[in-house]
């Protein structure tokens, strides 16, 4: 399997899992995301259940072994 990127912009709050590091086509975009876990092997995407929501919930699991993970400020 090829390498993918997982893009998590923090104070855009959005998360994107791209095809490739460089240029890469957008697979899929999540909007309200607080956060991006590290978990047991794997990257958990975890979106708010609401706008003004403090709760969460997972979204997308991907694992760690064929994927990057940039984070932006």
């Amino acid at each position: 399997m090829n390498m993918q990127l997982l893009e998590f912009n923090s104070t855009d709050k959005t998360a994107v899992l791209r095809t490739g590091f460089i240029s890469g086509d957008e697979i899929i975009k999540f909007d309200n995301v607080p956060t991006v876990r590290v978990e047991n092997g794997y990257y958990e995407v975890m979106q708010k259940t609401q706008e003004n929501s403090t709760s969460s919930r997972p979204v997308l699991r991907i694992p760690i072994s064929n994927n990057n993970m940039l984070i932006q400020k």
